[in-house]
């Protein structure tokens, strides 16, 4: 890859904790390409730890929000935000982003509507990772999902999953070039001469397995379990996920069964010890727990080992979802109560994650839908490809490098 003659300024915006992370996978692919290189962030919602991890500055304030940021779940949660000093924060944010920008540089925007806007708004040119919409909410590799209302076909509403004002953000004369999640989507946005490039989704980046994680046993069935990043939010949903673990046990009586939990940094792991002693699992060393035929790992630390070793999740995780169906595996999905991991967000999910997902009802139906599943080689086989086409190849982060490079560097 060329290196860049002058220097390189870039903000980067982005909303979400997993939005985070994909930026971040990008920004360090762009460190490799130029040592002529300024850039730095605005994490619009939360904390950006990602950012601060990789020693990236972080430009303006920062600030947890009630939601973490699922603001579009319900009113209830614009409300509590709006309390939490959301207005207040946005205004300090969008100072800071075009103080930042007066000594010159470009945006790239990193997630949905809201660091899109964000980056229209600098008044300087921009990019656009597109990770949250996708096509296949509405429509699979043949046809329409339902049928769009005459009203949202008036309004244009049915055309793509980005409507028209998204659209236009995409197609503004400033934006240069716009990165969507999928080729799907990738081809249907091209119908309206949007700067599309179609280099893959930078989620299945950096998953290579490290071989740390040292299993007790070698078991029969290894379920990788996903109660999500948030809190307190995981810990209710390990709730629901102890009840489908149970049910497994009970269901592969005749088999040994080993879960890997694998849990994100920020949860605390003593809730989810004392709810599995709760639920009649024995501690037989630190964080690891036996209950009759089967055994529970918790680890923060070998996030990349549990979706390789595992052959099936039970996800209650939106990004960790994507990832494990991206490597070819079924993921059978709980529904919690939120406030991100609801009915509504899991049925979204498996939408956009197709054959790849089952989404139950209770808890308690695990077990025959994976005893169902495992022995359906052809279903599993079509699973597979439907999680590569969907997701994509890994290398996404370094392709997106190197098109911003070709587009921005000259400036």
């Amino acid at each position: 890859m060329s290196h860049l003659a002058s220097k390189f300024r870039l903000l980067c915006l982005s909303n979400g904790h997993g939005e985070d992370i994909i930026a971040v996978r990008i920004l360090q692919e762009l460190q490799q390409c130029s040592v002529d290189l300024d850039i730095a962030a605005l994490p619009i919602v939360g904390e950006g730890r990602a950012y601060i991890t990789a020693g990236i500055p972080i430009v303006g304030s920062v600030q947890v929000m009630p939601s973490g940021g699922f603001i579009y779940m319900s009113g209830r949660q614009l409300m509590r935000d709006l309390q939490g000093g959301l207005l207040q924060l946005t205004l300090t944010q969008t100072k800071a982003l075009r103080t930042w920008l007066k000594q010159g540089g470009v945006v790239l925007a990193v997630g949905d509507i809201v660091p899109l806007l964000f980056a229209w708004w600098s008044g300087v040119d921009y990019a656009f990772v597109g990770t949250a919409q996708s096509e296949y909410y509405i429509r699979d590799d043949v046809k329409m999902l339902a049928k769009p209302s005459i009203l949202d076909r008036c309004l244009g509403l049915s055309e793509s999953v980005y409507h028209p004002f998204y659209r236009w953000l995409m197609f503004h004369p400033r934006c240069k070039a716009v990165f969507p999640r999928d080729s799907l989507t990738a081809k249907n946005l091209q119908k309206w001469s949007i700067p599309v490039f179609d280099l893959g989704n930078p989620m299945m980046d950096r998953l290579e397995p490290t071989r740390s994680l040292q299993l007790p046993h070698q078991p029969s069935l290894t379920i990788l379990l996903l109660p999500g990043s948030r809190t307190p939010e995981a810990y209710a949903n390990w709730q629901q996920i102890l009840q489908a673990v149970v049910n497994l046990s009970e269901t592969f009586s005749d088999r040994s069964l080993q879960f890997l939990g694998a849990i994100a940094p920020g949860v605390s792991t003593e809730p989810l010890c004392q709810m599995l002693v709760s639920a009649g699992f024995c501690l037989s060393k630190d964080l690891t727990f036996n209950y009759k035929n089967a055994s529970i790992v918790l680890t923060q630390k070998a996030y990349n080992d549990c979706l390789h070793l595992a052959d099936i999740a039970i996800a209650m995780a939106g990004t960790a979802t994507e990832q494990f169906v991206g490597l070819g595996k079924p993921a059978i999905l709980i529904p919690g109560k939120g406030p991100q991991f609801t009915y509504n967000f899991a049925e979204a999910q498996s939408r956009l994650l197709g054959s790849s997902v089952i989404l139950l009802q209770q808890p308690q139906q695990a077990g025959e839908a994976i005893k169902s599943l495992l022995v359906d080689s052809d279903r599993l086989a079509q699973i597979a490809a439907n999680g590569y086409r969907r997701m994509g190849a890994p290398g996404a982060a370094q392709r997106i490098a190197e098109r911003l490079i070709e587009q921005f560097g000259a400036n």
